[in-house]
């Protein structure tokens, strides 16, 4: 067994002559612990709230998004995306088109997406789960077009679900100039119906700006005949996502993009990744100031220690190894609270997510009821080796002065 590890175990455990030194050594454990408990329970609250939200947009948006990387459209009939979407391990896919329209109610008007769909849009998401009302899921008939609107923008057009006239929809022309006698005719324009239901995917860039129509539609108003903004994409159950990512990218070259439900969101997980190292930080400073308290405990067990270090100088061994002894039991303190701490924190995270003991508020002014959390292993390992790194900085400067008691004791 390590030399300075043997004697730091037993300086750590044994009964100390006074006993403020236990006190102050159980204090500094404490804070640690508390600390890494903190960390912990932190990082598995937002990693609960970052998995909640990929829930929320995983009946909406595809699980792979090919766009171009260049432009805002591109031609259904590119050889790439020809060769792309007939790859083998593509479940469904569907052609979209997204752009921006004037919607229209009686005197309501607001700006909003238009998302053109094809009929496999349906199987490719989850959207009859996002489905509020007493219709069914069509974008059109024989008769005329349809359009599903978020309940949201409902809500700011002021028409209901069932609104008793058309919605209408105007795109400006792909080409030439508005004019100032009729203004009208500058405008690709056409009604759609309600079929009775709206979305609601619980994210306001959704469900206040889009509106679900069917693609050819969407290439009528945008005077866009024969191409698309994005492929979306669903997998074969057990296909491998990176390699299906890779392949695509492969096979599409540096023009197309292929973007998973996180690129697809940027923004939104670029926050939650920005809290989240901000939460760290700022609880890994108050782990340091917890790891001050090991400077006293080692001071004072010097002190205790100090005929010792006189009798272990006089039996051979070397002032470094005399200064790891007391290095080592702060770190065995940093290392005994950093493991209860983590125990706590996994065992308080795992019982918040089987029984939900915090509430987020009023049972139903929430998405959930709970606070959401998932332990991440990564997590903590991360917390382990932060503890160990910052209670190994705190403590480094006990060389020093553990240097200046050997001298004394040895001039004494």
């Amino acid at each position: 067994m390590n030399f300075p590890f043997f004697i730091a175990r037993r300086y750590l455990f044994a009964k100390k002559s006074h006993n403020v030194i236990n006190v102050i050594s159980a204090i500094s454990v404490a804070g640690i612990m508390l600390a890494s408990f903190a960390l912990i329970c932190t990082l598995s609250v937002f990693n609960g709230f970052r998995v909640l939200v990929e829930s929320l947009f995983r009946d909406f948006d595809p699980e792979l998004k090919v766009v171009s990387a260049q432009k805002k459209f591109f031609s259904m009939d590119d050889p790439r995306i020809q060769e792309a979407k007939t790859l083998d391990f593509i479940e469904v896919y569907s052609f979209t088109l997204e752009e921006q329209a004037l919607l229209s109610y009686k005197s309501k008007q607001n700006i909003a997406v238009i998302k053109g769909v094809q009929d496999s849009f349906h199987d490719l998401t989850g959207i009859e789960n996002l489905l509020k009302g007493n219709g069914i899921y069509m974008l059109e008939d024989e008769v005329c077009h349809y359009g599903i609107p978020g309940l949201g923008l409902i809500g700011r057009m002021d028409c209901g679900i069932k609104p008793a006239y058309p919605l209408r929809l105007s795109v400006p022309k792909k080409e030439g100039l508005i004019s100032l006698t009729n203004p009208a005719a500058s405008f690709n324009q056409a009604n759609i119906y309600s079929a009775g239901v709206a979305f609601l995917v619980e994210q306001e860039k959704y469900d206040d700006n889009y509106v679900i129509i069917s693609l050819e539609l969407a290439q009528q108003l945008t005077d866009r005949e024969g191409e698309a903004s994005a492929l979306e994409i669903r997998l074969k159950e057990g296909t491998s996502f990176n390699k299906a990512r890779k392949k695509l990218e492969s096979v599409l070259g540096t023009e197309f993009e292929v973007q998973d439900r996180i690129r697809q969101q940027e923004d939104v997980f670029k926050v939650f990744k920005l809290e989240k190292f901000i939460s760290y930080l700022f609880l890994t400073f108050i782990l340091l100031i917890a790891c001050f308290n090991i400077i006293g405990s080692l001071i004072m067990l010097m002190v205790e220690k100090q005929q010792d270090t006189v009798l272990l100088a006089s039996m051979g061994a070397e002032k470094m190894t005399i200064e790891r002894i007391f290095i080592v039991n702060g770190v065995l303190i940093s290392l005994i609270g950093a493991i209860s701490g983590l125990t706590l924190g996994a065992i308080a995270v795992l019982l918040q997510q089987k029984y939900g003991f915090i509430s987020l508020g009023t049972a139903g002014n929430f998405i959930v009821d709970a606070y959401p959390v998932s332990l991440k292993i990564q997590d903590i390992l991360i917390v382990l080796v932060t503890v160990l790194v910052v209670s190994f900085l705190s403590v480094r400067p006990i060389g020093p002065i553990a240097r200046r008691f050997i001298r004394k004791s040895e001039s004494d």
